[in-house]
């Protein structure tokens, strides 16, 4: 279910800037102000809670826990009435409210976060598996070539500087387990590594990993640029990384 077919939004950008300010995070990337950030986590958020079945609604309202904590650390939820246009959709958003403030107004019950992750362990990097990349994805296939730095891509030596890269990207794993960023992606974890093509510890692309049936080895399906890869990792939680940042 999307997010824009289950309510009538209003104001949208109004409401998204009013989120922001309860949730002071750096929600657009580089020196933007759209909130691009904000929005596409809400409704990716949105999107898993009703798979999940977690959107409360009631004969009076409807309600569903963000995911997001205010600077106090109380949870916050989107609010919804009934839309009151006749043959639009059937909520409307009300805004987004704490925890509080819903208690206070009777409102009891409040839905679940959203959870991604069946087991803690899916969120590590296990340092001691090597890593095979897709490189037929990777550098066959033309939406993906074009992630590429372009002195990389026109290379005739781009597999063994990305193999190169790779070796480098073990060694920041072996120094900090952190530089694995977690990702939901088709209904599954899989965890974003830096590639780092041109400079020494500054990523130009993040490389998805998941292991292997057998738990043996970590597959490199694709590359994506970091603004995706931010996108995608920012669902599971607020991030705190040394190369992954809007």
């Amino acid at each position: 279910m999307n997010l824009f077919d289950f309510t009538y939004c209003g104001n949208y950008n109004r409401h998204i800037r009013n989120l922001s300010h309860m949730v002071p995070e750096k929600w657009s990337f580089g020196d933007g102000d759209d909130n691009g950030i904000l929005k596409g986590y809400l409704e990716h958020t949105f999107q898993r809670v009703y798979e999940e079945g977690k959107v409360q609604e009631t004969e009076e309202y409807a309600i569903f826990n963000t995911g997001l904590f205010n600077d106090y650390y109380q949870p916050v939820y989107a609010f919804f009435v009934h839309n009151l246009i006749p043959g639009r959709q059937k909520w409307f958003l009300e805004g987004f409210y704490t925890e509080y403030y819903l208690l206070k107004s009777g409102i009891t019950g409040l839905p679940e976060r959203a959870q991604y992750a069946k087991e803690p362990a899916e969120l590590v990097f296990d340092t001691k598996l090597d890593i095979v990349p897709q490189y037929e994805h990777i550098f066959d296939e033309e939406e993906n070539v074009q992630r590429l730095p372009e002195n990389v891509r026109t290379s005739r030596m781009r597999v063994q500087l990305f193999d190169g890269a790779l070796r480098q990207t073990k060694h920041m794993l072996e120094a900090d387990y952190r530089t694995a960023v977690p990702q939901y992606y088709n209904h599954g974890i899989q965890l974003l590594i830096p590639v780092c093509l041109q400079t020494p510890g500054k990523a130009d692309l993040a490389l998805a990993c998941v292991k292997t049936a057998d738990g043996k080895k970590y597959l490199g399906r694709t590359c994506l640029t970091l603004k995706m890869a931010y996108h995608n990792a920012r669902l599971l939680a607020k991030l705190d990384s040394s190369w992954l940042y809007p």
